[in-house]
């Protein structure tokens, strides 16, 4: 039976008040449109679902019957307007990032307390990953998107946008503070102890390659865990270490350590936000995402 929703909306109300006066204020209408529309739900069911007197109006058992469904259907339809507009107001809800260490550290972090600071009732949650990792969890849905460092591994279904280019560079501690007087090669580097991120991450295959280009092998004395595992051995005097110049520059300012200046460059690498392509982005998610 094709009943639009505003009749039963209008039966609700005349039934939750017993008055069509308040049911009309209520609703910002007529007693003539609710009485109208209350005659053609009876016509339509073939029975009589209010008894009329002066002394107001009575569900009868027919009436009393539907009423009891109605009741949960227009209360869980106002629940849901009312969840959706706090959505959309983005003062609820959740969001769940996947994040590999130097996106975590060079973007996501900062753009984070921006955005709670907007959105403090937003509730985000971070899973820190390796970037295959990372992206990996976005396929299987597990997070709403991914942020992550290049380079990337095919992507397969999903797409990629560049947040943010960032430059590396070569630190050291001031045992080695002597290589910073003047431009080094790859070749004279790779006598010196080198910290690295594991041979498992894409940060690593990034330097491999880049020491391949060259006709070198990377055989780093220490493999970090981390990103920001670097930075404090570099200061420890443990060997040189390819790290974020972004995220040196204290160190740097302050003299903690120096800056290698190489006659090799160092590509530029990039911040990408990864994502389903067929899947749209939650409200909240979207909303982080315009952030980044």
């Amino acid at each position: 039976m094709d009943i639009s929703y505003e009749y039963y909306r209008i039966f609700y109300y005349v039934a939750k008040y017993k008055n069509l006066t308040l049911a009309a204020d209520v609703l910002h209408s007529s007693q003539p449109n609710l009485s109208r529309t209350i005659k053609i739900l009876e016509n339509r069911f073939g029975c009589q679902l209010f008894i009329r007197s002066n002394r107001g109006i009575v569900l009868t058992a027919e009436g009393e019957q539907l009423y009891s469904h109605v009741q949960i259907a227009v209360n869980q339809l106002q629940k849901a307007e009312e969840e959706l507009t706090m959505l959309t107001g983005l003062h609820r809800g959740s969001v769940c990032v996947g994040a590999s260490e130097t996106a975590l550290h060079l973007l996501l972090l900062p753009a984070l307390k921006r955005f709670k600071e907007s959105h403090p009732q937003i509730r985000v949650r971070i899973q820190n990953h390796l970037t295959t990792q990372a992206i990996q969890s976005v396929k299987q849905g597990l997070v709403d998107f991914s942020v992550v460092a290049s380079p990337i591994p095919s992507l397969d279904s999903l797409k990629a946008s560049v947040l943010k280019s960032f430059q590396d560079i070569l630190i050291a501690g001031e045992a080695f503070y002597t290589l910073s007087k003047s431009p080094v090669s790859l070749q004279k580097i790779s006598q010196y102890p080198i910290i690295c991120l594991g041979t498992h991450t894409m940060t690593y295959l990034f330097y491999d390659r880049l020491f391949r280009a060259n006709g070198l092998n990377l055989k780093p004395e220490f493999e970090a865990a981390t990103t920001d595992q670097i930075l404090p051995m570099v200061k420890n005097n443990l060997g040189l270490g390819f790290f974020p110049e972004e995220l040196a520059k204290e160190a740097l300012d302050s003299g903690q350590v120096c800056q290698i200046m190489l006659k090799e460059t160092i590509p530029t690498r990039e911040i990408f936000l990864v994502e389903q392509k067929e899947r749209p982005l939650t409200i909240t998610a979207e909303a982080l995402k315009s952030f980044l």
